[in-house]
């Protein structure tokens, strides 16, 4: 009787601690943590809490949070378990599953705490850079480049803006990370959003009115970018170069070139420059040059289907409108003239704060007003034509600077 009581008293006590044992044991799919017990070429034992040993081999080694890369024996580690036993009795275990796991947590972290990292480019296309972040792959959009890198191509040729992008390759660049997608596996970074937290106070000591001088980098379609104080650039728009209107900035400016200019808007790290405001407006004093019934000569500078531009002077331009050019009806302005030839014209409007001279052929041949009625005589619906021409990009340059991060990319 007291032999079967201590025989079951033993059972008892073996399946309490195999319950104890197997509660310990860890199920394919949890991570797990143990100590390093060997290294070895293309592969690494773990002690699992002296319950059971773990390897790691080949493929399962690489570690994208790149914890792993140099373990030395007794090192703790964490790894998720594949297999409860393999063929060598071993409990087969994943560096990759645990370190991809940690590796897009840590990416999110760093989303949202806005801290800085440094990337390296590993490749380019024509949209931007893929770059590593740690041993996760990612992009930056070529949007998101800070000024310095930004590839300024005459004429947005996308060939060049590739070889550009291509330069950078095995260079690193501080960026944020602004995106982060696991289930996507897509990880955006922006060099241009870890430039503004580095620029901020710089920029914070410049205000809208300050006269910066500086030196122009870029010239573009739309206008150049000028480089000053420390390491900031400001776009000087098409339309702020000067008050005369201008089809190419490179009539104007060339790279290398100093200038100065004001600080007219502040947005962000984009600073937006105007040359024309340091220098006294000429449609001021307009009206004490010429004056409504004028004949005046002026040289044609461009034909455009709604009429024709014309130079009056170095400051002053005018617009013979499709309207104005002929008393027979509707005519092609070029049936009219060409550019470069110079011509007689008769001032019908002006308008100092439009800055607008509208011109005629047609009021040459008519019978002249006297001096008053030039001056009180309402205008017909045809001579004030120039004042409802179609805001084309002919006729008007843009109202607002572009983007001076994305321009090229609408090229």
């Amino acid at each position: 009787m007291m032999t079967q009581q201590v025989e079951d008293q033993s059972k008892k006590e073996f399946r309490d601690l195999l319950d104890q044992y197997s509660a310990k044991l860890p199920k394919v799919g949890d991570i797990i943590s143990g100590r390093v017990i060997s290294v070895s070429k293309g592969e690494v034992q773990i002690d699992i809490d002296g319950i059971a040993t773990g390897l790691v081999r080949g493929y399962e080694l690489i570690d994208e949070s790149g914890e792993y890369s140099d373990l030395h024996i007794g090192d703790e580690v964490h790894a998720t378990v594949l297999e409860m036993e393999n063929e060598r009795g071993l409990v087969e275990l994943s560096f990759r599953s645990a370190g991809h796991q940690k590796a897009w947590d840590k990416l999110r972290v760093l989303m949202q705490s806005g801290e800085i990292v440094s990337v390296k480019t590993i490749d380019a296309n024509k949209g931007g850079l893929m770059v590593s972040c740690g041993n996760v792959n990612g992009f930056m959009p070529v949007s998101q480049l800070c000024p310095e890198h930004y590839p300024r191509i005459q004429g947005g040729d996308k060939n060049k803006i590739l070889d550009k992008l291509k330069s950078y390759i095995g260079e690193s660049f501080d960026a944020k990370v602004i995106d982060v997608n696991e289930d996507e596996e897509k990880l955006i970074v922006s060099e241009k959003a870890a430039w503004e937290v580095k620029q901020k106070d710089v920029i914070s000591s410049y205000t809208v009115g300050d006269t910066v001088e500086g030196v122009v980098t870029v010239i573009t379609d739309f206008g150049a970018f000028v480089e000053f104080g420390e390491g900031l650039e400001g776009l000087i728009h098409i339309s702020e170069i000067a008050w005369q209107r201008i089809d190419d900035p490179k009539e104007f400016l060339r790279s290398g070139q100093k200038v100065k200019a004001q600080i007219i808007k502040i947005e962000g790290s984009k600073i937006f420059l105007s040359m024309k405001n340091l220098i006294p407006d000429p449609w001021k004093n307009v009206k004490t040059k010429y004056a409504v019934g004028q004949k005046v000569t002026g040289k044609v500078l461009k034909v455009n289907p709604f009429g024709l531009f014309v130079e009056l002077d170095p400051e002053i331009h005018g617009l013979a409108h499709v309207s104005e050019l002929s008393a027979k009806g509707p005519v092609e302005p070029s049936h009219v003239a060409t550019a470069g030839v110079e011509m007689e014209f008769m001032v019908v409007s002006i308008e100092p704060e439009e800055h607008r001279l509208g011109l005629s052929l047609k009021a040459l041949t008519q019978k002249p007003a006297s001096s008053a009625d030039a001056q009180e005589q309402p205008l017909s619906s045809e001579a004030q034509a120039p004042q409802e021409v179609p805001e084309s990009s002919e006729e008007h340059q843009a109202e607002e600077a572009p983007d001076a991060q994305e321009t090229h990319e609408d090229a």
